[in-house]
């Protein structure tokens, strides 16, 4: 029976220094852990996530991708909280989630089998047997990264030089740690303790509070693989420590749903629901067959190697197991977590731009560019409304744009949030490219919506005010229009499939408008003079063209930063210069063009 005698005994079994070292094993382990894991991501291209979003079609297909990327990343957590941010965001259904969460499960266990590698050598052999000892493979990995994270030019080697770190301090930590626990080998306290520890609901609840408090379950069977050094450590104390540490792992995953949309909680509650069964069904039935045939291996010494196995079977016969029961799991958590519908929750497209994301940059981004592209229809979309109105006129109508400049104006909020939080994290150079782009075009789409509500607004006032345009005025206001909604459409469209060759019609045509706008106040100034058109018309006539311009300069500011950054500079007003006073031949081809089409 345990007691806080024995456990004091045993503590005491070590000295001062040793529970420093196990302490300092323990934070380097945690530390080259984390650290070999992010350099895996980063030399994968930091891809791996979107892959694991956009081919995880079939309940296959998700296990296998969750399996593989947490082998890579080396946490089922971080793989699972990745998951509640799909769901959350609308990008997923819980169904396509919960094998992704049974794959990560699975792969969780691959850092065990990598720990197994600080058993390689014995450090008593001689000659070249010593040259494949664990402590000698550990120096020369860590002296070539560190060779490789201070001399590597690419960013390439210096993450492969993060991972051999990694790999490195996670060795020396396993290594810290077994050295430190090795006098309790000799301490009836520990062995009486860890006896106890043979109960299974004993065993399982300390493996849930120790992975609780680690938030870690590699983190929390590498420590299992240390004490095994003592060898102390029997099957039946193991197996079910490494259940509760199955449990525990959900810990942080439900955490990370704390303010998540109901079926981002009933994602999180996937990983809690599965860990838990699985751990019933194992149990049970080991349980109840020891029982009946009292299995001779219960007392078997564990060592790295049989700990990695045994972590590594239970995984995959639980999930095995599973598979199949993806609609139960799916109906338990749906009845577990009961619908809270928001209102219009679905139909707020910002929703994309998870938090959870933003430690995985390609994630981000991808959010971040389909909801841009989303602002950029929007905003045409009111524009369009917008010259509606000027020719049939409805309060209705009207509301609706200005409904419509709202929805963009919190685009451009989230967007301009999100995108600066996403500028702080480490971002390839292509990366770096796209957010740049985001961030130079988010407000040029707002502004197109801004004039939009402008044009609403003077279409309001033709309609109170009964204001009447000439012939003359309306053909020119035809034409002008027409020009501008060409412009926003080109805009919008080369923006959207990141068409550089649409993009470099934008400015010919912009130039255009400008010298329509400029022609058609001369002409509006003369009609005054002749007393054709009067004043009230007049100022109504130049709010439009005012309008007309500053979206045509805004499609012109979008096209520019398509273009520039894609030759890696930003730098407008030289780019225009340059391309006005060279005035290429594509430049006055599309400018011809466009001159003959809208001739006034």
């Amino acid at each position: 029976m345990l007691s806080s005698t024995n456990f004091g005994r045993s503590v005491f079994a070590l000295s001062i220094s040793n529970v420093i070292s196990l302490l300092g094993g323990v934070a380097l382990f945690l530390f080259g852990m984390s650290l070999m894991g992010d350099g895996l991501k980063k030399v994968a291209g930091n891809k791996l996530e979107l892959v694991l979003y956009r081919l995880s079609g079939s309940p296959l297909k998700g296990f296998l991708l969750g399996t593989g990327v947490t082998a890579v990343i080396q946490s089922s957590s971080a793989t699972s909280v990745m998951v509640v941010g799909f769901v959350n965001s609308g990008m997923m259904k819980v169904r396509q989630a919960i094998s992704i969460v049974l794959g990560a499960i699975l792969g969780t266990s691959i850092t065990g089998w990598i720990i197994c590698l600080s058993d390689l050598g014995g450090g008593s052999g001689s000659g070249w047997i010593e040259l494949f000892s664990t402590a000698t493979l550990t120096s020369v990995i860590a002296v070539i990264g560190v060779c490789l994270r201070m001399l590597g030019k690419k960013q390439t080697y210096v993450h492969m030089g993060d991972i051999l770190m990694g790999f490195a301090v996670l060795m020396f930590g396993m290594q810290t740690m077994s050295g430190a626990v090795d006098p309790l080998k000799d301490s009836p306290q520990f062995i009486a303790l860890l006896t106890a520890f043979s109960n299974p609901l004993l065993g399982i609840l300390i493996g849930i509070l120790f992975t609780s408090i680690l938030q870690s379950a590699s983190a929390a069977v590498g420590i299992l693989q240390a004490l095994s050094a003592t060898g102390a450590v029997s099957f039946s104390v193991a197996l079910p420590i490494i259940m509760g540490i199955a449990i525990g792992a959900a810990v942080p995953v439900l955490l990370s749903a704390l303010g998540a949309s109901t079926d981002g909680k009933r994602t999180a509650l996937v990983y809690l629901v599965v860990e838990v069964a699985g751990v019933i069904i194992w149990a049970a039935i080991f349980y109840i067959a020891n029982a009946i045939f009292h299995f001779s291996f219960m007392d078997m010494t564990m060592n790295t190697v049989t700990i990695a196995f045994v972590n590594t079977l239970f995984r995959l016969v639980k999930v095995l197991v599973l598979m199949p029961f993806i609609d139960v799991i799916e109906a338990l958590v749906d009845a577990l977590v009961k619908d809270k519908p928001v209102p219009g929750e679905e139909e707020d497209a910002t929703l994309r731009l998870e938090e959870r994301f933003l430690p995985h940059p390609a994630l981000a981004i991808e959010q971040s560019r389909i909801t841009i592209n989303a602002m950029a229809e929007l905003a045409r979309k009111n524009l369009m409304a917008a010259f509606d109105l000027l020719g049939n006129y409805s309060e209705a109508g009207f509301r609706r744009v200005q409904e419509m400049e709202t929805e963009v104006d919190k685009y451009e909020d989230k967007l301009g949030t999100y995108l600066v939080g996403l500028t702080g994290r480490e971002l390839t150079e292509k990366q770096n490219e796209q957010v740049s782009k985001f961030l130079h075009t988010l407000s040029d789409f707002e502004r197109i919506s801004d004039h939009a509500a402008n044009i609403s607004e003077t279409a309001q006032e033709i309609a109170e005010k009964k204001v009447s345009f000439s012939d003359e005025a309306r053909h020119e206001l035809d034409v002008i229009g027409a020009a501008l909604k060409e412009i926003v459409n080109i805009t919008v469209d080369a923006f959207v499939a990141n068409d550089l060759h649409l993009a470099g019609r934008v400015e010919p045509l912009e130039e255009l408008i400008d010298n329509l706008c400029d022609n058609l106040k001369l002409h509006h100034v003369d009609r005054l003079q002749h007393g054709i058109c009067t004043l009230n018309q007049g100022f109504v006539f130049n709010d439009l063209l005012t309008n007309y311009e500053r979206v045509s300069d805004h499609c012109s500011n979008v096209a520019v930063a398509m273009i520039e950054l894609e030759d890696d500079a930003f730098d407008t007003h030289e780019y225009l210069s340059s391309l006005k006073e060279l005035k290429s031949e594509t430049f006055a081809s599309y400018f011809e063009e466009y001159r003959k089409k809208y001739a006034l």
